[in-house]
């Protein structure tokens, strides 16, 4: 199975569900294996990790992967999460807001 997405790395993004919805950050790792993907300041848990060679074991902030269809692109002039399509632009593809028709 192919997983492609039409959000990437560095995307701004806003959560639409779970205990984080309506806050937005920036995508910082995307995991298409498992369809998920880690954002940033969003979906922290605290985790025991134990002492290692070069790190102090304690309890640390982490943040979790979390899926795919739980994100939406976030538009900040319509402060709102907008659907992402493709488009032909002189035999290139890119990325536009269906919304608004603009490119991404």
């Amino acid at each position: 199975m192919n997983n492609k997405f039409k959000l990437k790395k560095g995307d701004e993004v806003i959560v639409l569900t779970g205990k984080d919805k309506g806050k937005t950050g920036k995508i910082v790792k995307m995991m298409p294996k498992q369809m998920k993907a880690i954002v940033s300041e969003i979906n922290r848990v605290k985790k025991n990790q134990k002492p290692d060679n070069n790190q102090p074991g304690g309890i640390i902030d982490k943040e979790m992967p979390m899926h795919i269809s739980n994100l939406s692109f976030y538009d900040p002039e319509l402060k709102k999460g907008v659907k992402i399509g493709f488009k032909l632009n002189n035999n290139k593809k890119v990325r536009i807001n269906k919304s608004s028709g603009k490119e991404i």
